[in-house]
C-alpha cells in the first residue's frame, strides 16, 4: 500500500490534498502539523488518516526511518503570513526545515513535492520561473526563494528539464492567490473571496482596496486559482514520477478584485433566489465599498499577478483551470452551507 506524508496536514491546502488523496482510495496517510490553534483539527475531521504526528517530533523520526517506507511527501507546512517580519523564525520554518526534509528524503527514498510561492516574484512583472524575475518584497517570499534556489543547486540548475535524473522526484509549485474550501482557520491571511463572503453576510457589501498602483478601485489583478485545481496538479504530478522542477501553480489568468467581489454578492444573490447584477449595478447599490490603501501594505504589495503556465506545460500537463466566477460560486455554495 502507498504511505504518504502530508506536512501542514491541518492546513488549507494540506487538507484539501489529504481529500484528493482518499477520493482515490489512498488512507495510508501519515498528517503532520502544530495543534496549537486546535480549531484547525476541524479540516481532519471529516478525512481520513492513518496516524497524526506533531510538527515537532515527526522531522528528526522522518529522517532516522521511523516510519518505514514512504513513497512521497507532500510538504504544505510552513509560515505563509506574509506580514510576519521576524526573519529568524521565517527562515527556520521555511528553508532550514524543508532542507533538512530534503536531505532526510533522499535518504529515505521519498519523493518531495513541496509548496513555494508566487511570492517570490515580488515586485517583477513578468511570473516565469527564471531568477531574472525573481524579486520577493518581503521575508516570506525570501524564504521560499531561497529553497527552491537550493533545490535547483542540488538536483541541477534546470531540473525540471532532467526528469528526476539525479534525485528523487523533487517539485516545487508556486502558489498564487489560492482560494477554497478548508482556509477558515487562516485568519487575516484567508482568501479575499472568504473575507467578502463574511462581510456580506455581516453588513450586506464587501470591501476593496481603492485606486493603488496606477489601478482604479478594485482594479489590481491577481491570478486566483481555485483550490481543487491546486489540488488536481499536485495529483498529476504524484501520478508522474519522472517530472520534477519548480512549476508555477496558477490559473494563468489576471482577474480584478472586482470580479471576485461580484462573484461573491451574485452567488449569494442566487442563493437568496435574486438576479445577478454586474459590477456598475453593485457599486451603484451600495454592494461594494472601496477603502484607502493602508500604508502598511505601500511598497510590499503585488498589484498584478499572473502565472507563465509555459514550464507547467512543458510537462505534458493540461490540466484546465476554472474562472474566478465559476470557483468561486462553487467555494460560496460550500460556505453558505455551513454558515
Amino acid at each position: 500500500m502507498t504511505r504518504i506524508v502530508v506536512t501542514g496536514a491541518a492546513g488549507f491546502i494540506g487538507s484539501n490534498l489529504i481529500a484528493g488523496l482518499n477520493v482515490r482510495g489512498i488512507d495510508d496517510i501519515i498528517a503532520v502539523d502544530d495543534m496549537t490553534q486546535g480549531d484547525k483539527f476541524r479540516n481532519l475531521a471529516d478525512l481520513q488518516i492513518a496516524d497524526y504526528v506533531d510538527a515537532d517530533t515527526f522531522y528528526d523520526d522522518f529522517a532516522s526511518g521511523r516510519y518505514g517506507l514512504i513513497e512521497a511527501v507532500f510538504h504544505e507546512g510552513a509560515c505563509s503570513d506574509t506580514m510576519e517580519l521576524n526573519g529568524k523564525y521565517m527562515m527556520s520554518n521555511n528553508y532550514s526545515l524543508s532542507w533538512n526534509l530534503f536531505q532526510a528524503c533522499q535518504k529515505r527514498g521519498a519523493r518531495l513535492l513541496y509548496a513555494s510561492s508566487a511570492a517570490t516574484y515580488g515586485g517583477s512583472s513578468t511570473f516565469k520561473e527564471d531568477p531574472q524575475f525573481e524579486l520577493p518584497l518581503n521575508v516570506y517570499g525570501y524564504s521560499k526563494l531561497l529553497f527552491d534556489q537550493r533545490m535547483r543547486r542540488e538536483c541541477g540548475y534546470d531540473f525540471q528539464r532532467t526528469k528526476a535524473g539525479k534525485t528523487n522526484q523533487v517539485v516545487g509549485f508556486r502558489y498564487f492567490n489560492v482560494y477554497g474550501p478548508r482556509e477558515q482557520h487562516k485568519g487575516r491571511m484567508a482568501s479575499v473571496a472568504f473575507h467578502q463572503f463574511n462581510q456580506f453576510k455581516a453588513d450586506g457589501k464587501v470591501k476593496l482596496f481603492g485606486d493603488y498602483g496606477g489601478y482604479p478601485a478594485g482594479g489590481q489583478m491577481r491570478d486566483f486559482v481555485f483550490i481543487d485545481d491546486v489540488v488536481a496538479v499536485n495529483l498529476w504530478f504524484f501520478d508522474h514520477p519522472t517530472e520534477s522542477g519548480i512549476f508555477n501553480l496558477g490559473s494563468g489568468r489576471a482577474q480584478p478584485f472586482n470580479d471576485v467581489a461580484c462573484s461573491v454578492v451574485n452567488a449569494l444573490r442566487q442563493l437568496q433566489g435574486q438576479d445577478t447584477l454586474d459590477l456598475e449595478q453593485i457599486v451603484q447599490q451600495g454592494l461594494v465599498e472601496y477603502i484607502g490603501f493602508p500604508d502598511a501594505l505601500r511598497g510590499k504589495y503585488q498589484c498584478f499577478t499572473q502565472a507563465d503556465l509555459s514550464g507547467l506545460r512543458s510537462t505534458g500537463c493540461d490540466y484546465q483551470f476554472v474562472d474566478v466566477q465559476t470557483g468561486v460560486a462553487k467555494y460560496v455554495q460550500w460556505l453558505s452551507a455551513r454558515s
